[in-house]
């Protein structure tokens, strides 16, 4: 093994296998490794320009000898070796004579290191193990790789971020996750340490991450590098800002984005969505956008409105714009094999392809295959379909469903993308989804946008993504495992997000419990970055099958809208519609600060408070912005709760105008019209 200086890397070399070592940006460093070259070329999520670095790069003969060899025959067994280091700001990295990486901070204090058990004497590692930091093990007839990463893992760790995953933990030390994409499941694999540094894992690949106690291990059983990016910061804020600038930044949200989203399973009809929108009106309720949701077309992959159920969509948008209200269409990326594309979109190979069997690769309601979203023919043409058939009659926010793309079954080895097989790239799916739309829309002419996505990956955000969870259930548990997935994208570095508010399946909306579900999860709606209502609702309306031509068109669900739920619920739901209003200010500035920074929208409370060491194991509260602190309530027939105020400011109860000391936990009162909300003294965000 040898290391040498390459222009602005530090390059560590053994025979074919190499890992090199180079500044990104303030702060940061990129590590790649690779045996053979030339290189993969793809930066995946590391596509912005990175301001010039200022790498101090140096090499340090030193004394390898073994401790007890340091006798008379000193001079006989007398061995060296090289260390390197390579400083970027607030990081260095330094290589051992072995060539395992640690990393530090300016002070000198540890952020991480490769795990690696073997005898370099020098750092006192003297194991027969013969475990590496790294290791990309060849695939025997093909030129593809199994690669395993180990970092030393540490009792004091706690780990945020790592994207949406259905489960309760916020900090995510001690978990097994996977690194793939399912409804209501979006790996985006960057995380902030409690330790003072951000880690990207810079690979699509379909794999797991595994943060033991022992060690941490990031695996893919199939790539063609090792690649990772890894920033220090003082605070979350910093590491945040890094990261964002490595990975590119949100555009600034359109207006209609920060107020109320009315949504259910499916409005069948232009007249349905039409009457909708003018009964908020007439009641003089706010109301900024309206879905249009699936199977508004004849078959999938048609990519426009089914004329018999929408005669006139240019009308229906029109009379929507005077209404103040923005029109949302979906999107599906499924073709089915009757569709008019899909014939074209077949033969110039614009398709998903399965290694074997059959290539259908979803049967729901058709024989169906997605698009290659990795393709830019193939996203030009989607485009240019949505464009003659929605935005030329006045449509600009998109839907993007089925995002991820939800395979069935997920059968990740058998499917290939024009970037590549899925086990290599598959979590890059969303990414160009949501790309095809932006670019666009921006070719249009467009400087607003916005699309609603079902996944995301690193790098989403600067394509105007607003990621929602998927179709979860509708209960309190689900509910809270969405608190945490909604914290957990704004650490990975998607600031805009939003769940159905009361659950996609399930909910009876004639059913007492499920009702005070519903009004839990709007009080809590009206505080996340997007505020929107969306749910199947039970039971369905059970008509005689129905069919225009041979497709059967899909049923509808119960009423959704804010009256549905009786008369007592109505008064609270309204009650936070205009809540949300008074604070559509405020919420502005945080639009604008996620553009200009990277900051999330809805953060936990170590981020506004990172040297409080409770805001750091508070997982059931969160900040909205630096000055509104909100605690949801989750637990059925729950009337109070107990609610940590973070040190170092005092609080005033946005209800009650009492004020509190920070750094204690008190009970908050909370009957069915109140959600717990504190704002630093002196600092309405708008709530008085």
């Amino acid at each position: 093994m040898h290391m040498y200086k390459d222009g602005n890397c530090l390059v560590i070399a053994e025979g074919r296998f190499q890992t090199r070592i180079e500044p990104w940006g303030p702060d940061s460093l990129r590590v790649r490794a690779f045996s053979q070259l030339p290189a993969d070329p793809n930066d995946w999520a590391l596509t912005e320009k990175m301001p010039d670095p200022e790498a101090v790069i140096s090499f340090e003969e030193t004394d390898t000898t073994d401790p007890w060899y340091k006798g008379p025959e000193y001079a006989k067994y007398h061995r060296t070796g090289i260390q390197g280091t390579l400083s970027n700001g607030r990081i260095t990295a330094r290589v051992s004579t072995e060539g395992w990486i640690s990393f530090y901070n300016e002070k000198g204090h540890l952020l991480t290191q490769e795990y690696w058990r073997t005898r370099d004497r020098i750092n006192r590692y003297c194991c027969s193990l013969r475990i590496t930091g790294r290791e990309l093990k060849p695939i025997p007839g093909v030129d593809d790789y199994e690669l395993t990463a180990r970092f030393e893992a540490f009792e004091d760790e706690k780990i945020f971020g790592m994207g949406q995953y259905q489960e309760k933990n916020l900090d995510k030390k001690g978990e097994i996750l996977e690194l793939s994409h399912r409804n209501s499941q979006s790996s985006v694999p960057f995380y902030v340490s409690s330790r003072g540094y951000g880690f990207l894992w810079n690979n699509p690949g379909i794999g797991t991450v595994s943060f033991g106690r022992n060690r941490t291990e990031w695996h893919m059983p199939s790539t063609r590098k090792m690649d990772y990016y890894i920033t220090a910061g003082d605070t979350p804020a910093m590491i945040e800002e890094h990261y964002s600038l490595a990975t590119g930044r949100t555009p600034m949200m359109p207006e209609y984005g920060m107020g109320y989203w009315q949504c259910k399973l499916r409005y069948r009809t232009q007249d349905e969505l039409l009457k909708v929108a003018r009964e908020y009106k007439k009641r003089g309720l706010p109301l900024d956008a309206i879905v249009v949701d699936f199977f508004h077309w004849t078959r999938q992959g048609d990519f426009r409105f089914e004329p018999r159920d929408w005669p006139d969509p240019e009308a229906m948008v029109k009379e929507l714009k005077s209404l103040g209200v923005e029109t949302v269409v979906s999107v599906w990326p499924t073709v089915d094999e009757k569709s008019v594309n899909h014939a074209e979109m077949e033969e110039k190979g614009m398709l998903v392809t399965a290694d074997r069997g059959a290539q259908n690769t979803m049967t729901w309601m058709g024989n169906t295959e997605f698009f290659d979203a990795t393709s830019p023919d193939a996203q030009h043409f989607v485009w240019e379909q949505c464009r003659q058939n929605y935005y030329a009659k006045g449509i600009r926010c998109f839907w993007l469903d089925e995002a991820e793309p939800e395979y069935g079954p997920y059968d990740y080895d058998n499917y290939r993308y024009s970037k590549g097989p899925v086990m290599q790239c598959g979590n890059i799916y969303p990414v160009g989804y949501a790309k095809g739309f932006y670019d666009g829309l921006r070719a249009a002419g467009e400087k607003e946008i916005m699309s609603l996505v079902r996944c995301a990956w690193a790098g989403s955000q600067k394509y105007a993504v607003l990621t929602w969870s998927g179709d979860i259930y509708s209960s309190f548990r689900s509910m809270r495992e969405q608190l945490q997935a909604g914290l957990s994208m704004g650490m990975a570095g998607i600031p805009w997000w939003t769940s159905d508010i009361g659950g996609f399946l399930g909910g009876n909306i004639q059913d007492p419990d499920f009702r005070e579900l519903l009004v839990r999860w709007f009080e809590w709606g009206a505080f996340c970055p997007v505020f929107r209502m969306h749910g199947e609702r039970s039971p369905w309306y059970e008509k005689e099958e129905e069919f225009i031509g041979d497709v059967r068109q899909i049923t509808s669900g119960q009423d959704n809208e804010v009256w549905s739920f009786g008369e007592d619920n109505y008064r609270i739901l309204t009650k936070y519609l205009f809540l949300r209003e008074k604070l559509r200010p405020y919420i502005r500035t945080l639009m604008q600060a996620a553009h200009d920074t990277g900051a999330p929208v809805m953060r936990p409370l170590f981020y506004d408070f990172p040297e409080d060491q409770k805001a750091w194991e508070t997982e059931d509260c969160y900040m909205f912005g630096p000055d509104l602190l909100v605690a949801p309530v989750m637990e059925k027939g729950a009337l109070n709760r107990s609610v940590y105020l973070p040190a170092g400011t005092r609080w005033t109860d946005a209800h009650t105008g009492r004020t509190f000391e920070g750094g204690q936990t008190i009970t908050a009162d909370a009957p069915l019209d109140v959600i717990p909300l504190f704002y630093r003294e002196g600092r309405d965000p708008g709530l008085a």
